[in-house]
């Protein structure tokens, strides 16, 4: 079914837009059919990514890093979601996908916070292993993501056979549904926003800080629930590049480019683009050239068919950009899976795909990014797209214009020429020149 009005936030009873309950059950869906079709018994669950895709539920940005709610995934039973505290109560009253009975309460130790001595580590396997016994799992692997160290010991203590999650998560999370794409692409559209703002306030006296401050602001007003990172990388920061932002102040002739990393509705984006202040340097154009070219030839690509070796093929050698091996490079020349995760599958890089390469299927999702520093050393240009494998080759999502380098900045006057005088003895009017 057609999904109208991409980019609206509101259901309207008039159109027929994202569907929330089509996607809860497909997500679900494809991770009881992936697990069907490994060898474990159960998963257990820490990651928000995996939990947001197996029980569509969610507390804040804050969770991420606090292990702080848990899940079991059956093949056929419906999972059970252990939330922090007082936070199961909201699923059991507004969650009515799952049986109020999958919406629990539990403490886990919190990435040891709460260690042994406090009996906390060894009530959750107990508590674990009661469930797993229950379903006739005992002895059975069970694949396990992201879970604290203090977790793990527990587990075995109880004898719990811990394996791998990630390959039946990453392949349930591999092909996105059409609800999914929808949402996919309104995050990418918020971003196109806040690029044409950070474009407008780009001028000689603003800091890197304060363009991060701004796109935080329309971020959040324009939908996001959680920024995981902006990147604001200028001047002679820009190369090396540091994956970080910092209070430099922005000069006339520097290069800038900015990565935005944030989730609509659990999806993600990243987002390259880069600019220059006032005016652009023969060095800089012919960088930020190189490094459009690097792309375009890998989306060029992206169709179903084509293996990952090919792409990363496509992208220059750690030492044509000035780094000593693959490792060094790694994350310049890169393509990486996105959805409900940042990195999902497929990975692209040539450190890795010639040896491991992947065939591109229609509902893959990734971002292809690519870097160049300028000739000089002084610069570096960085563009990223998000792409998605369709039956017809590639369809881009992120709309920000990149096929030339942008200036940004005050629109500076020439001064008068003084040309000699024309019939009537008026000089030629000075021309506006926009650097």
């Amino acid at each position: 079914m057609a999904i109208a009005s991409r980019g609206a936030r509101m259901a309207v009873d008039w159109e027929q837009r994202v569907d929330f309950d089509r996607l809860r059950r497909h997500r679900l869906g494809r991770a009881k059919a992936t697990l069907a079709a490994s060898d474990l018994g159960a998963l257990l669950l820490f990651d928000p990514n995996n939990l947001r895709y197996v029980t569509s539920t969610a507390i804040g940005t804050w969770e991420r890093d606090k292990n702080i709610r848990f899940a079991l995934l059956f093949r056929e039973d419906d999972p059970i979601l252990w939330d922090f505290g007082s936070a199961a109560k909201h699923p059991q009253l507004y969650c009515p996908w799952l049986p109020e009975s999958s919406w629990r309460a539990w403490v886990p130790p919190m990435r040891g916070a709460m260690g042994d001595a406090t009996g906390v580590p060894d009530d959750l396997a107990e508590l674990i292993a009661s469930e797993l016994t229950e379903r006739g799992l005992a002895g059975e692997p069970i694949g396990v993501d992201v879970p604290d160290m203090t977790t793990v010991l527990a587990l075995q203590r109880k004898g719990i056979h811990l394996t791998d999650s990630q390959p039946v998560m990453l392949e349930a999370r591999r092909l996105k549904s059409e609800d999914e794409l929808a949402l996919l692409d309104q995050a990418a559209g918020i971003v196109d926003a806040v690029y044409e703002e950070i474009y407008t306030m780009l001028r000689p006296g603003v800091t890197e800080n304060q363009v991060v401050a701004a796109a935080m602001k329309l971020l959040f007003e324009l939908g996001s629930e959680h920024v995981e990172a902006i990147n604001a990388i200028s001047g002679d920061r820009c190369a090396p590049h540091p994956h970080t932002f910092s209070d430099r102040l922005l000069r006339p002739g520097d290069q800038a480019f900015f990565d935005i990393i944030h989730a609509f509705n659990g999806y993600r984006t990243c987002y390259y683009r880069t600019f220059n202040i006032g005016y652009a340097t023969p060095a800089q154009s012919d960088a930020y050239r190189r490094c459009r070219e690097w792309l375009d030839a890998a989306i060029e690509l992206v169709r179903p068919g084509v293996t990952t070796d090919k792409i990363a093929a496509v992208w220059p050698r750690a030492q044509e950009i000035g780094l000593p091996d693959e490792r060094a490079a790694f994350g310049l020349q890169f393509g990486h899976g996105l959805g409900v995760g940042l990195y999902e599958s497929p990975m692209i890089s040539r450190l890795h795909s010639f040896n491991d390469p992947i065939e591109l299927e229609v509902g893959m999702v990734f971002a292809l990014e690519t870097y160049c520093p300028t000739k000089d050393g002084r610069s570096a240009a960085r563009i990223e797209e998000e792409v998605v494998v369709t039956t017809d080759g590639p369809q881009v999502l992120t709309r920000f214009p990149a096929d030339e380098l942008l200036i940004a900045g005050k629109t500076y006057v020439r001064g008068a020429d003084f040309p000699a005088a024309h019939g009537n003895g008026k000089a030629t009017e000075a021309s506006s020149t926009a650097h």
